[in-house]
């Protein structure tokens, strides 16, 4: 008796790094999936690379626009499958009227966000960064390296999905005070971990001593940070964003540190990070002028879109995307759930 082979689906995978590679070959080890692997981001002008694939898999700086989308319609694509949680970079109504499919991964591991936010917040106070690149130099004075106990201080956490409240109770451990502000609130969750909810964010701001970003980029959050909330932040106070670029307006934060407003700003995302971000510029010149400023301060740190990547993310953004791609060979398209934007 021969068995029927189940259909082999090809999926073309942009702005891919090794990394991403590795990880989905892993997870599709059993899977009849043919990917073509593609180093450049997916728009309008690459599109076409997608040409015979059922499915492309895309990233946070992919540009998902109509026209991009459009094209891919042309090429046959049925699903874009996002390696990502947000997206804003997809025309998300326009990929329902081209009857594209849109999933995405609703949960890797808050921890390792979670984790990289705390990480980049220790070592911005403590000025780790400074310290190290001084030690190389066997430059060892301690002049300039002055940090504060978070024990007793006030950190405020906006957004309270997965990722907010595991950064909320990393920073309890700390014994840390710690109010959070969501438009939908977790009660429950709140007092389980000692959180308190303040009902408006200008209390949020005013009095913490650490402010930590963890909203999606919406029209509603777009510019939560900008001159006037800036402007009611704790003088002396830090600033952690893991989330979205666009959700910190970096001309008014440049401003609130030119003032000494700001102790400190601690960035893994950045508002026009495409096209730099997740790419090797060290022999290039860089043309962001805003970027480049952030840099010139001391008390700025920045990585790279980077608190995702650990082991345990990258397996389950895999293990995700596969079930979503390997779907389409089943009659009822089981995505996974909570997966399905469109």
């Amino acid at each position: 008796m021969t068995r029927n082979r189940p259909s082999v689906i090809t999926a073309a995978v942009f702005d891919t790094k090794p990394y991403d590679r590795e990880a989905l070959q892993q997870a599709s080890a059993n899977q009849s999936i043919q990917w073509h692997f593609l180093e450049f981001r997916l728009m309008q002008d690459t599109a076409s690379a997608a040409n015979k694939a059922r499915a492309v898999c895309a990233f946070v700086n992919d540009q998902l626009d109509r026209p991009c989308l459009k094209a891919l319609a042309s090429e046959g694509v049925e699903l874009v499958a996002l390696r990502s949680t947000g997206f804003n970079n997809v025309d998300v109504d326009s990929a329902k009227e081209l009857k594209l499919t849109v999933t995405r991964v609703p949960v890797y591991s808050p921890h390792a966000v979670a984790e990289h936010a705390v990480a980049l917040l220790l070592t911005l106070n403590r000025k780790i960064h400074l310290a190290y690149n001084r030690v190389r130099e066997l430059n060892f004075s301690l002049n300039g390296l002055v940090g504060f106990d978070l024990y007793g201080k006030t950190a405020g956490i906006i957004g309270t999905g997965k990722i907010g409240r595991v950064t909320g109770q990393i920073l309890r451990g700390f014994g840390m005070r710690v109010l959070a502000y969501d438009p939908f609130p977790n009660h429950e969750w709140a007092k389980q971990a000692g959180v308190e909810y303040v009902e408006a964010l200008p209390i949020l701001l005013s009095e913490s001593d650490v402010v930590s970003l963890h909203t999606p980029l919406t029209p509603e959050t777009r510019y939560t940070i900008r001159e006037e909330t800036l402007g009611l932040m704790k003088p002396g106070s830090i600033l952690i964003n893991v989330s979205r670029g666009a959700l910190v307006q970096t001309k008014a934060l440049i401003e609130a540190l030119k003032s000494r407003h700001l102790a400190g700003v601690a960035l893994d995302v950045y508002e026009e990070e495409e096209g730099i971000f997740f790419h090797d510029l060290s022999g290039e010149v860089l043309h962001d002028d805003e970027l480049a400023r952030l840099l010139t301060f001391p008390n700025v740190l920045i990585t790279s879109h980077q608190a995702f990547l650990t082991r345990e993310a990258l397996a389950e953004i895999a293990r995700t995307t596969v079930a979503n791609i390997s779907a389409l060979a089943g009659p009822n398209h089981s995505f996974v759930k909570d997966s399905v934007v469109t």
